[in-house]
């Protein structure tokens, strides 16, 4: 069993030894503290028109979400009415969850390492940015994780990754994601 208190996520570590240092010198600023930083990622499963006709697709999907989090999701429901698409307001459509800190820097490392690569045909990421350094991709099927069990999976959902960072410009966004070994292709 890992000691909490002593144990520090690797890219966390990295980070703080290799990755700052490195920026701080390529973006030449004057003071450590300038350097971007991860400060949030946020995974986001929409059920959609599977959550209108059945309101147990939330719930799955929001397990599943658990699941690769490692931290409990949260159902996300329908703002306000839509008649043209069957949907209530306050009726459940999907999952959402915020990481932040150790579980943060934990589940970037599974993505880039575990589950990118797991992914079929993957020739890498386009980068997509938002204008101020976050960076948003999506995941055609959940089950790229190992810690989905295959064959206990009713449905394949398709996840959403957003990562938020401090940069202040989509370069600056970029650099820090690539010392993660964030597989850009281009």
């Amino acid at each position: 069993m890992l000691d909490q208190a002593t144990y520090t996520p690797r890219l966390k570590a990295l980070y703080r030894e290799t990755i700052k240092p490195a920026l701080v010198e390529e973006f030449g600023y004057s003071n450590p503290m300038m350097a971007p930083r991860l400060e949030k990622i946020v995974l986001n499963i929409g059920a959609g028109a599977e959550a209108v006709k059945d309101s147990k697709k939330a719930k799955s999907a929001a397990d599943d979400l658990t699941l690769i989090a490692g931290q409990q999701a949260v159902i996300t429901k329908a703002k306000k009415s839509i008649a043209g698409f069957r949907v209530r307001e306050d009726m459940p459509l999907g999952a959402k969850v915020t990481l932040r800190g150790d579980r943060m820097y934990e589940f970037l490392d599974r993505l880039i390492t575990v589950a990118m690569p797991r992914i079929r045909d993957f020739r890498g990421v386009k980068p997509s940015f938002d204008g101020r350094g976050n960076f948003a991709m999506g995941i055609k099927e959940h089950i790229v994780f190992p810690e989905i069990n295959f064959d206990k999976v009713d449905e394949v959902w398709g996840i959403d990754v957003i990562i938020v960072t401090d940069a202040k410009t989509d370069a600056e966004g970029k650099a820090l994601l690539k010392a993660f070994n964030m597989p850009f292709n281009a």
